[in-house]
């Protein structure tokens, strides 16, 4: 069965919902941007966090010795890396790592055989951004590499399509982040509905 993560989680009102709907996994943004959060409050999230949801945090080109003093004080259990990390650069880590990558056409895919990582996450190819985008890619072009490797699905994911993502790509793990708030915040009944419907409650 696919799995779920929900991403860029911030406030206290985002962990309460998660401990209620109890997706697989929930990401904290540790890369600039609007859903950036500190080590700190990170750390007092997840305390709150029910035990059963894995943590991941959320890397972009930060230093080896940044993500593994944020990775220890917050305790987290994968770290996602998704920018220019170089296969040397992800060896290091002693922890589940999830290495990103934008998918623009079938070329995009094959960097996928550079890297040896626990996790290939796939998320949309957008000129200048490194992911975040809530745009889809074409997902038939994922359909090949989720049969030989461990994949996480990305970008513009909706309770809308969810359903054709799963068909398409077949993926382990479905990544949403947009999809699920109104506003700029995450909203209960859209991280309801989507949890459901990749569980087939509904």
């Amino acid at each position: 069965m696919t799995k779920v993560k929900v991403c860029g989680l911030k406030r206290k009102e985002d962990i309460f919902y998660a401990n209620e709907l109890k997706p697989d996994y929930v990401g904290f943004v540790f890369a600039k941007s609007k859903r950036q959060i500190d080590m700190y409050k990170a750390k007092k999230l997840i305390d709150y966090l029910d035990s059963s949801i894995k943590t991941v945090g959320v890397f972009l080109n930060t230093p080896i010795y940044k993500v593994k003093e944020i990775s220890s004080f917050c305790n987290l259990d994968i770290l996602q890396l998704h920018g220019d990390e170089t296969p040397e650069y992800c060896s290091v880590f002693d922890k589940e790592l999830w290495k990103a990558f934008r998918v623009k056409n079938r070329d995009s895919l094959k960097e996928l055989d550079q890297y040896y990582t626990n996790g290939y996450l796939l998320d949309t190819y957008v000129k200048g951004t490194y992911g975040g985008t809530g745009e889809a890619f074409n997902w038939d072009l994922a359909s090949e590499v989720s049969k030989k490797k461990f994949i996480i699905l990305a970008g513009g994911l909706l309770e809308d399509n969810i359903d054709m993502a799963i068909d398409s790509v077949k993926p382990n793990i479905v990544d949403v982040s947009s999809g699920v708030e109104t506003n700029g915040f995450k909203d209960f009944s859209k991280m309801k509905k989507f949890i459901e419907r990749v569980r087939k409650i509904i």
